[in-house]
């Protein structure tokens, strides 16, 4: 019998019976995101609306990066720097935006500062209902709990909860993560990440390492 081939990352439901799920990639349009392959959105309501409902506040230029084989959970946001407003007087009211004479005065609000572009790396987990705030660098294979507001950077391999988000643990330490991120196994071919799925998901970094296709030097 033959062997089936491995997922198409152009299928926009990569789930068969499961509508709730999307692989992003074949569904973002906008050329201010960009997301890898095999990143997947969950969301029972309407996971096709994401570039709406989920990336909020994106005027621009800011850009939303999401790496590969990164697992967002139902109702995560992404604040981008379209949010922000004046704090240095009196008022942080935007009142250029509700038009008529006060439309004159759009020069108060256009050039605020803003915190660059929003990266999420590859191999993340956003847990359920995350608010992911402006300019935020979320590392490679971190961890955000449910409900998390995350304002600051997240280490690579960092697990993170709460608001504001601080970092509950590493889930390896320095020597062990330098060596995942020399591996950068999303880099991998897919018919060797097919081949070694098992040493992916449940092996240790020496397994991981041994199966690289070109193994790094120590």
């Amino acid at each position: 019998m033959p062997t089936p081939p491995p997922p198409d990352p152009t299928v926009l439901h990569p789930m068969p019976g499961q509508p709730r799920v999307v692989s992003l990639k074949p569904l973002v349009t906008s050329p201010l995101i960009e997301v890898g392959e095999f990143s997947y959105y969950d969301d029972p309501d309407d996971p096709t609306a994401f570039q709406t409902r989920n990336v909020l506040y994106h005027y621009g230029p800011e850009r939303l990066v999401i790496g590969r084989f990164c697992a967002i959970g139902e109702g995560v946001r992404f604040v981008m720097n379209g949010a922000n407003h004046r704090m240095d007087g009196p008022s942080t009211f935007p009142f250029p935006i509700m038009g008529g004479s006060w439309a004159e005065h759009l020069d108060l609000i256009t050039g605020l500062p803003g915190r660059g572009d929003t990266i999420v790396g590859n191999d993340v987990w956003l847990g359920y209902g995350s608010l992911i705030m402006p300019g935020v660098r979320i590392g490679h294979g971190a961890i955000v709990a449910s409900g998390s507001v995350v304002v600051n950077d997240v280490p690579d391999y960092g697990v993170v909860g709460g608001n504001p988000a601080t970092l509950i643990r590493r889930r390896y330490g320095d020597t062990d993560v330098d060596r995942l991120l020399a591996l950068a196994w999303w880099d991998w071919p897919i018919p060797h990440i097919t081949a070694h799925l098992r040493t992916i998901m449940s092996g240790g970094v020496d397994d991981l390492e041994a199966a690289a296709p070109t193994r790094p030097a120590r």
